[in-house]
């Protein structure tokens, strides 16, 4: 009796009954529309007026519904999905145009998926090959360089693509930001406008990065106009953390007389750079000048604040899907691909000094 006893206590609790499954129908009638909208709704949302919008969706979460996506995926042939591959998270500027992306796409009624290929063109066709195996509507890139069969691989499967952060106005490549040669360019001549005339560059590494290549091409272009060049011995490259560049600017103020400016080629490697100069003793800007490229918040938080270009990088993300969207509905837009970039001045820079901590003169 014991054992029938223990053996019933033992039997597992009898499953609730299924809830009724709520469909289409149940949240039209809910909201007093036809299907015919509430699938607008779904689907395209932006052809719905906010007024209906709202009562679908009113009628959604009442109701507790959840679209099935594979059945719609499978009606329209679109699953409201686009992807996008980063090089990373890490910097400021790719983390908010990611927000700024999201944002605009949600509204859109489209689902971001992300990932990082961590500059590895590789690992960025991998992700772009199973992001299209998913059935993504559309890709966001960063660059203009990939891998050519990424790129066939997109136009085989007919799968609109964008690039991003690198506009190119010489190849004509769709990619909407900001142009990298000519932001450097304006920051470079911005110093030289003060009176430098000895230049030191950390600079992020090119390694499948257009982005850097065009910025360190900005900085020679300006300074070899002005009939000037940075000695070997005043250069430094790197990727992006902040204990990496303080290693590269103790490299460079090991060679005398110093550069009396130092250009760096993102956030992070500026923030380095300073934070290393105050380590070392070395005023700022009075003895030397620390510039970099993107505006992060804890550039101006510094006791040093940091002169830098800034990008609208929510804007790369909000144009970006915007176009991307128009593509895919086969509606083109006119949006202006490039972004642009302010320098933004700050107590980290200055005009050079009279007599360098080298002994020097100017």
């Amino acid at each position: 009796m014991k054992q029938a006893d223990s053996l019933s206590s033992a039997r597992p609790a009898e499953r609730p009954a299924p809830r009724a499954t709520i469909g289409l129908r149940d949240v039209a009638r809910a909201a007093g529309v036809s299907t015919a909208t509430v699938s607008r709704v779904m689907n395209t949302p932006e052809r719905v007026s906010i007024g209906l919008r709202d009562r679908v969706e009113a009628a959604t979460l009442k109701l507790g519904w959840v679209p099935d996506a594979v059945a719609r995926a499978l009606s329209t042939r679109r699953s409201q999905a686009i992807g996008a591959v980063f090089p990373t998270l890490s910097h400021g500027d790719f983390a908010r145009a990611t927000e700024a992306l999201q944002d605009e796409l949600t509204r859109r009624g489209y689902t971001l998926l992300l990932a990082c290929s961590h500059y590895d063109l590789d690992q960025e066709h991998t992700l772009v090959r199973r992001f299209v195996e998913r059935g993504v509507d559309g890709m966001v890139l960063v660059g203009n360089t990939h891998r050519p069969d990424t790129l066939a691989l997109l136009e085989r499967h007919g799968v609109p693509f964008v690039n991003t952060f690198n506009h190119d106005a010489v190849t004509g490549a769709t990619s909407i930001g900001p142009d990298n040669r000519r932001a450097m360019h304006l920051l470079t001549r911005h110093l030289m406008s003060l009176g430098h005339r000895r230049f030191g560059m950390i600079a992020q590494s090119i390694r499948n990065n257009d982005r850097a290549t065009a910025r360190l091409q900005g900085v020679r272009d300006a300074l070899a106009e002005a009939g000037l060049s940075i000695r070997p011995q005043h250069f430094a490259d790197g990727e992006w953390g902040i204990g990496e560049a303080r290693g590269l600017f103790r490299q460079i103020i090991r060679s005398k007389p110093w550069p009396t400016a130092i250009i760096c080629g993102n956030a992070y490697l500026a923030i380095g750079a300073v934070l290393e100069a105050m380590q070392q003793g070395i005023a700022i800007p009075a003895d030397m000048s620390i510039v970099g490229y993107d505006d992060v918040e804890i550039m101006q938080e510094l006791p040093i604040s940091i002169t830098t270009l800034r990008v609208r990088s929510d804007e790369v993300g909000r144009r970006a899907a915007i176009y991307l969207t128009g593509a895919i509905a086969g509606q083109p837009t006119t949006l202006e691909l490039e972004c642009e970039v302010e320098v933004i001045v700050r107590s980290s820079s200055g005009p050079p000094p009279r007599v360098t901590r080298a002994g020097t003169a100017r």
